[in-house]
Parts: structure tokens; C-alpha cells; sequence
């Protein structure tokens, strides 16, 4: 479960490599499929925000089993989302992205159907595992599709869509809890994944340029997601005696192994030479804080608003409408900030902010109204995060070579994915914790009888406000149980954001002490011409044919048309099936060839691997 978007989504996508891009037609295409993808992705993020108290009445969960059902998505994120981007690399970002959609549609339904909780957490987990092939994928799609001078444009569109998914998400997942069921914002994603299916596999062409194929780091994989779900397991059983401490310490050896596998592996998914710099080290830090404190605080508030302040799943998930649409509204604007101040103010005037506003959260009582209590926090929360995100990402991205900030990007976003899973899991756990005790310790003054005072003392620490009273309860009794319950929750969603409130306090710290001050140097590479040896063999050459000379002979049809500059030959760019073009340069060793699609003028060296 992620509070919001990662920080470097658009760091990935700035962060890819030069490319010719799709044929003007399929640019739209690719930009449609890429952002009802992401859109998918993130609705599967969200939506449980506020469904999570119904979910428990629904299933009769427990905290443990809440926070697994939270968790698991973004664990499998988390652990996987690298490996999937260097498989798409290699077996075709298309393909990876259709599985994950294919994946995460089954998994979407099987959400819905589920009948008990651990049906939900295994259907949770095939939506992970979607997730991870769909977003990685989805990202090198638009990057792949549209060159560097395009990429700005393109990239603005799908960050707007995509913000709108970030502000309407929690509203359409409350709507469709309080009008239908908990069950009707997992199943309303699997006709929108089908959608976005259909057309990535009629409209979308996976544009490979590089002759590299990335190896696939399986070890670091696997040690990654084991050990995450070691420690997550362990962390939230903590109550349940040695078993979970043992499963806690093979979490921290199996991600000390990662640790080790990654320093030695040829082609690593996690390169732990990035963190030599000071201030790629210092902004993952503050990543792994702020995410942490967002994400803790944003698990446990539905719990309080629906069962301390009596709220509905839909006023629940508009409550968190101003975060979002400030987040969405300006984080352009504060992507300037860092440009003209340099990282270190903004990153740590937001931190500062967005600790405001957890800590103004912190007073939430049932008697405070909406205006003055979760009105105002959201909007510092929001404005603080606003100020932060885009700093961040262009901290990442000056920390590193410019051949790395792809990487770099994709590595940060995965330190975000990751607070957000242990936020979940260490906040579950000590929101539980206070809850029990404020339970138990009011039980024991009640005036209510033997049966409702054990009742309420055998469920002060397996749930987070459902508690169920025997049918003898008297309904005198059962308004003091209420009224136990919400000030037992309210106090424990209070120690979750003073202690979230002290992480993002932290993180501005952190910001202070690691992040460089002066403004980031402007990037040469940004505005100069790649290096190209083979211009000189640039030659005004009419094109042989009117179509691709091989599809022509066999009647096969192409995607976009390419001019060879050397000698005139005309083939099917490596969107299309035969890939003419491309086995042109590899018979004659002709490097440079030149698009032949109306209005497109540019010109790809095959040798040297850029636009000249």
C-alpha cells in the first residue's frame, strides 16, 4: 500500500535512454495503454486504503492478517519491480507488461471472490506479482515510445492523468464500499486491465533499439523477496513469541546475503556503488523516513475516522482529497525549487511541513470537526509533499553519471515501495499494542458485566476497533464498549502520528545534514548532440521502394519505415514483426539510418546507439 506515487516515476522515464520512439500514430497509443496501466496499478494501491475497515468486519481479521492484506501488494512491488524491468529488457517490455496486466486481472477477481481472509492475502500476492511486471514495464514503454526532445510532453500528460487516479482513487474505492461492498473496488479493476490489454496488444509495439540484453539478476530476486516477507512475517507475529523473532533474524541474514550477492553480481538490480555518493545515500534516507512516517500514519487513519469520528467508507476516501489534488497541483511547480535554492531547502522545508501536519493529526478526537482537525492536516501533509517529491527526484537524479539516473531513479522508488511495506507492518504492530492495553484497561473499569468485560478484554489486541459483544450486552453497555473502543483507538492512532510526525522531522534533518546546497549543475548532456562517429557517412540518399523491400516481396506488413542513409534501402523499423531494418545494419554494417514516416526527421546510428 503506497500513501502516494513513488517519488521517481518520472525520474525512470527522464532517465531512459536516448531512442528514435514509435511511429507518430502509435504514440498516442502507447501513451493511453502506459497511463490506464499505471492508473491500474495504482487503484490496487488505494483503493484498500479505505476499504480496510470493512475488509475487517467483512472476514472477521485480525491486525496481523489487516496489515498482510495491506502489505503483501507492495511487497512483491517492492522486491520485484527491478528484476521485472531488466526482464523486460530482455525478453520485450510489451510482453512482460501484457503478463502483468493478464496477472494482475486474475488476481484483481480472485480479490473480490475471496471468502476468507487468507484467500484475500494469496490473491493480494498474485496482484503483487502483476504489479511488478506492469509498472516497471509500463515506464520503459513511454520512455522507449518517445525521444528526448518529445519525452517532456509526454511525460507531463501522464503525470496529470496519473495524479488524477492519486485524487479520485480513495473517493471511487468509498463510494463503491459504501454502495456495493469492500469486494467492488478489487473487481471494478478487472475490466479496466482487460481494456488496457486489448489495446497493448493491438496498438502498442515494443521498440528495442539496443543490441544489449540485460542479464537478469535471479539470486537477488529471490534472496530479496524471501528475506522481505521473512522480516515483515516476523515483525508483525512479534507478539506471538520466539517463532517470530527467528523468522525476524533469517529476514535480516537473507537481506544481508542480498546485500553481499549485489556488491559481487555482474549485472546487480539494486547497484550498491550508487550509495558511495553522499547525496544519493542521503536522499534514500529521507525516501525511507518520510515514506515510512506517510504511509504508517495513512494505514491506521481510516480505522480512527470510521470507528472514532463515525465516518463512511466515501467520506473517508474524500477526506483524503486535498492531499492528493496539492500533491498533484504543485508538484510542477515545486520541481523549480531546487533549481533555484538548491535540494537541500525544499527537502527539508517539506519534511518539516509534512511533520506538522502528522502531528496535527495526532489531536484527531471524535469531537473535532472535519474542518479544523483533518482538513488542515491534510493540506500541510499534501503541501509538504509537494515541496518534497520533485527536489527529490532531481536529487537522485544529479547524485549519479547521467547513464545511471534511470537506475537511480528506479532504485529510489524501490526504498519508498519498501518503507511503505514496513510502515505497515512495524505501525500495525504498535498501533495494536497501544490499542490492546487502552482496551484492556478500560475493560477492567467498566460498569458492564463479567461477559461483556471478558469479551472486550479476549479482542483487545487481535483487532483494530471491530469488537464484538455477546448477545446478552445490554445496550447501555454496549454504547460503553463503543465509547471505550473509540477512545482506545484514538489513542493509539495518536502514538502512530507523533511517532510519524518524529520520522518525517528526521527526515528534514537528514536533508540538512546530507543533501548538497547549491543548486544542481545544468547537465551538458541535456543539450548537446550524442557523440556519433559515423555522421560523416550521412548522405542524401533516395529511398529504393515506397514500403519495407522485404515486407513488399512477402506480402508481411511493418509498423514505421526507415531509410538507410548508405545506400537507400527501406525497412520496417523494430516495432514491426521482421524487424527489416535492423537486419539490414547487421548484414551490411550500414550504421545510420533515417525515419521515413511523414513530419519525422530523425536519424538513428545503430553502431554508436544514438539520435544524430
Amino acid at each position: 500500500m503506497i500513501a502516494v506515487r513513488p517519488p521517481c516515476d518520472a525520474g525512470v522515464l527522464r532517465g531512459a535512454p536516448e531512442t528514435p520512439g514509435c511511429a507518430t500514430s502509435a504514440k498516442r497509443w502507447v501513451l493511453v495503454a502506459t497511463i490506464l496501466g499505471s492508473s491500474v496499478a495504482f487503484v490496487e494501491g488505494s483503493v484498500i486504503n479505505v476499504a480496510l475497515p470493512a475488509i475487517q468486519r467483512g472476514l472477521g481479521a485480525s491486525v496481523a492478517e489487516m496489515q498482510w492484506i495491506a502489505s503483501v501488494f507492495t511487497l512483491l512491488l517492492a522486491a520485484l519491480t527491478l528484476v521485472a524491468g531488466s526482464a523486460g529488457d530482455r525478453f520485450g517490455r510489451r510482453r512482460l507488461f501484457a503478463i502483468g496486466l493478464a496477472i494482475l486481472a486474475v488476481g484483481s477477481l480472485a480479490a473480490g471472490v475471496a471468502a476468507s481472509d487468507r484467500e484475500l492475502i494469496a490473491a493480494r500476492a498474485i496482484q503483487g506479482i502483476g504489479g511488478a511486471l506492469l509498472v516497471p514495464n509500463s515506464l520503459a514503454l513511454l520512455g522507449a515510445a518517445f525521444p528526448k526532445s518529445e519525452r517532456g510532453r509526454a511525460i507531463g500528460t501522464w503525470s496529470a492523468w496519473t495524479a488524477l487516479t492519486n485524487a479520485g482513487g480513495p473517493i471511487v474505492g468509498g463510494v463503491l464500499v459504501d454502495a456495493i461492498s469492500w469486494r467492488a473496488g478489487f473487481l471494478l479493476v478487472v475490466p479496466l486491465a482487460l481494456a488496457t490489454l486489448a489495446i497493448a496488444l493491438v496498438r502498442v509495439h515494443d521498440v528495442r533499439i539496443s543490441r544489449r540484453r540485460p542479464e537478469i539478476d535471479g539470486w537477488g530476486a529471490v534472496l530479496a523477496t524471501t528475506g522481505l516477507v521473512a522480516l515483515v512475517f516476523g515483525i508483525i507475529r512479534l507478539a506471538s513469541g520466539a517463532g517470530a523473532l527467528v523468522a525476524a533474524g533469517a529476514g535480516a541474514v537473507l537481506l544481508s546475503a542480498f546485500l553481499v550477492v549485489e556488491a559481487r553480481a555482474r549485472a546487480p538490480m539494486m547497484p550498491l556503488r550508487l550509495f558511495r555518493s553522499r547525496t544519493f545515500l542521503g536522499a534514500n534516507l529521507l525516501t525511507l523516513l518520510l515514506y515510512f512516517a506517510l504511509t504508517g500514519a495513512f494505514f491506521i487513519l481510516p480505522f480512527a475516522l470510521v470507528r472514532v469520528r463515525g465516518y463512511s467508507a466515501t467520506a473517508t476516501g474524500a477526506a483524503y482529497l486535498p492531499f492528493a489534488l496539492i500533491v498533484g497541483a504543485l508538484s510542477r511547480w515545486s520541481g523549480g525549487l531546487a533549481d533555484r535554492w538548491g535540494p537541500r531547502l525544499p527537502l527539508a522545508l517539506g519534511s518539516v511541513i509534512t511533520a506538522t501536519g502528522l502531528a496535527l493529526l495526532a489531536v484527531l478526537s471524535g469531537a473535532s470537526s472535519y474542518w479544523t482537525s483533518v482538513f488542515p492536516a491534510m493540506v500541510l501533509i499534501g503541501l509538504g509533499m509537494a515541496v518534497t517529491v520533485a527536489p527529490l527526484t532531481t536529487t537522485v537524479m544529479s547524485a549519479v553519471d547521467d547513464a545511471e539516473t534511470g537506475v537511480a531513479s528506479g532504485v529510489n522508488n524501490t526504498v519508498a515501495r519498501i518503507a511503505s511495506l514496513l510502515a505497515v507492518a512495524i505501525m500495525g504492530v504498535v498501533a495494536g499494542a497501544v490499542f490492546g492495553r487502552e482496551l484492556a484497561s478500560s475493560a477492567a473499569t467498566l460498569d458492564v458485566s463479567p461477559p461483556v468485560r471478558s469479551a472486550l478484554a479476549a479482542q483487545s489486541g487481535t483487532s483494530l476497533g471491530d469488537v464484538e459483544l455477546p448477545a446478552v450486552a445490554s445496550e447501555g453497555e454496549r454504547a460503553a464498549a463503543r465509547g471505550a473502543v473509540a477512545a482506545a483507538l484514538a489513542a493509539s492512532f495518536r502514538v502512530v502520528a507523533i511517532l510519524a510526525a518524529a520520522l518525517a522531522l528526521t527526515a528534514g534533518a537528514i536533508a540538512g545534514c546530507f543533501i548538497e546546497a547549491a543548486p544542481p549543475a545544468q547537465r551538458a548532456a541535456d543539450a548537446a548532440t550524442p557523440a556519433c562517429a559515423h555522421v560523416a557517412l550521412v548522405g542524401e540518399v533516395p529511398p529504393r521502394t515506397d514500403g519495407c523491400e522485404e515486407c513488399l516481396r512477402t506480402g508481411s506488413e511493418w509498423v514505421h519505415l526507415r531509410l538507410c542513409v548508405s545506400c537507400g534501402h527501406v525497412g520496417c523499423c523494430d516495432a514491426s514483426r521482421h524487424r527489416h531494418a535492423t537486419a539490414h545494419f547487421w548484414a551490411t554494417s550500414h550504421p545510420i539510418v533515417r525515419s521515413l514516416q511523414p513530419g519525422e526527421m530523425w536519424r538513428w546510428c545503430y553502431a554508436d546507439e544514438v539520435a544524430v
